[in-house]
């Protein structure tokens, strides 16, 4: 189908033209995509309701409390004077610049977030949020973890992540089951000696 283009569609024009230019590049760079919102979208990524939380608490505060404190900061570096030989306002904008990316990277895990629900999640089996006691078969050590998701691992309360190797190994196992794990210093065998949540 063709269009009869005039003085004043000519503008239009050229701006359609230059957006399906850019859409035919996006597309040539994203061609193993299935689908388009996974251009648009971040990755989803699962959270316990305390996990969620302490997002929103970041955020709250990032937002609050972190950006007019930089935007102070900013102010006061622009009244001491040339802003093109002023460090403190070079630093000061950095800053900002750091603390919005930050909070943009935020925005976009809380949108992007689903809440667990522990109370439809298969109690017999091991899965995200499980609390699992283990034992080394060959020095019959026992060590109890909890799984969840990448940002909540803690490995100093026994949170490890749900991508570990020992996670990614327990993972639909039952009690009495005997996991081969590998890691970086070898394989280890773990039997699951119980299941919780």
């Amino acid at each position: 189908m063709f269009y009869i283009v005039t003085t004043k569609t000519k503008c239009n024009l050229h701006l359609f033209i230059v957006l399906c230019k850019n859409v035919i590049e996006i597309v040539s760079r994203y061609k193993n995509i299935k689908n388009l919102t996974d251009i648009v979208m971040g990755e989803i990524k699962y959270y316990s309701a305390e996990g969620l939380q302490k997002l929103k608490d970041e955020l709250n505060y990032l937002i609050t409390k972190e950006r007019p404190a930089a935007s102070a900061a900013i102010a006061e570096a622009r009244d001491k004077g040339d802003l093109s030989e002023n460090a403190e306002y070079d630093a000061a904008k950095e800053a900002q610049g750091l603390l919005e990316a930050r909070i943009s990277k935020l925005q976009d895990l809380i949108a992007n977030a689903r809440l667990l629900d522990e109370s439809k999640l298969d109690t017999s089996k091991i899965l995200l949020l499980s609390k699992v006691e283990i034992k080394n078969t060959k020095t019959n050590m026992k060590i109890a973890y909890e799984i969840v998701p990448e940002s909540e691992s803690d490995i100093k309360k026994n949170k490890i992540s749900v991508s570990s190797p020992i996670a990614k190994a327990l993972l639909g196992k039952r009690v009495g089951d005997v996991v081969e794990v590998h890691v970086p210093a070898g394989v280890m065998n773990f039997e699951v000696l119980s299941v919780q949540r």
